[in-house]
């Protein structure tokens, strides 16, 4: 059995700007807001949500099944994954529009402007969990476009896949009614602290509330780690110590795709948010989101130095 993943397909142009935003922008004049910050790097890198999540679960020893479409330029896109044995057999290619695009600005202090362009994600829809045949046990819903992330959702309801949702940049393109009722078909939520306020805002559920609408509640804190609750524990998960600060982009994929693969191998609750700060340690610690490496084995060694404990992976 294995996972299906419902998200963009992307091309990121990942650019570094050497000091603060906050520093070049006046809280007393954004409503005339102009600004431009200069990068001093820019690297284009294969990208999108399930891209990254499927490349660390792959890394894991998983199979996942990403379903969701590229542009008529999207045969990079296609080729990684085919080195990487990674099934493209539900990634359609629309040959009148471009692959969708993320424009990622990082300050200094890890914050982040992105400009995105939906392009052929807005044939998402075009796409069905209905489409992988083989036996699923488990769907990722992440971002892509809003009504195909509905779409799936619901399918995934219906056909009785269990499911996370996990709306994270699109969370502001739904309706407090949408966003409720998508939870409420949803197994498992999450969302890091900002989103998470968001979520409360938008819904009025607070912590207590959303856990009576799905099982499982992850909170990702960035350096300050994670939470993941249920209605009978709590675990706070203290982050991977990294070695280096590179690029904080694709850090939360990393987590949700090391999440998602210890959670498909049956480990518990809090080895799967272990395994998940590894895997987001390592693309930290390196500038995009697919661009780093590990073996099992080397994985499982930093995960012991961390947390001192051994662990089995892909079993």
């Amino acid at each position: 059995m294995s996972t299906i993943i419902s998200g963009s397909l992307a091309y990121d142009y990942i650019m570094d700007f050497p000091d603060s935003f906050k520093n070049h922008i006046l809280p007393d004049q954004i409503h005339i807001l102009n600004v431009c910050f200069v990068v001093n790097k820019l690297q284009k890198n294969i990208g999108g949500c399930a891209t990254n999540i499927a490349y660390t679960m792959n890394l894991l020893g998983e199979k996942p099944h990403v379903i969701g479409p590229v542009g008529n330029d999207g045969a990079e896109i296609l080729s990684f994954f085919e080195k990487n044995n990674i099934d493209t057999s539900n990634i359609p290619m629309q040959k009148n529009v471009l692959s969708s695009m993320a424009q990622i600005t990082s300050d200094k202090d890890g914050n982040q402007i992105i400009a995105y362009y939906n392009g052929a994600g807005d044939h998402a829809t075009e796409v069905h969990v209905d489409d992988v045949k083989e036996d699923t046990s488990f769907a990722i819903v992440a971002p892509t476009k809003k009504e195909a992330m509905l779409q799936h959702a619901k399918e995934c309801y219906n056909k009785k896949i269990p499911f996370c949702f996990d709306p994270s940049h699109q969370l502001g393109a739904f309706t407090p009614q949408e966003l409720m009722a998508t939870i409420g078909l949803a197994d498992i939520y999450i969302a890091n602290d900002y989103e998470l306020k968001l979520t409360e805002e938008k819904t009025g559920w607070d912590k207590e509330e959303l856990l009576n609408h799905v099982d499982i509640l992850i909170t990702t804190l960035g350096e300050k780690g994670s939470v993941v609750a249920t209605k009978e524990n709590v675990f706070t998960i203290p982050p991977c110590k990294v070695l280096s600060i590179e690029d904080p982009t694709g850090a939360g994929d990393a987590y949700r795709g090391g999440f998602f693969a210890a959670y498909a191998q049956k480990h518990d609750l809090e080895t799967c948010a272990k395994v998940a700060s590894v895997a987001a340690a390592y693309a930290i610690e390196h500038y995009g989101t697919i661009n780093h490496h590990y073996t099992l084995e080397t994985f499982k060694k930093r995960y012991e130095e961390n947390y001192n404990q051994s662990i089995n992976l892909a079993l």
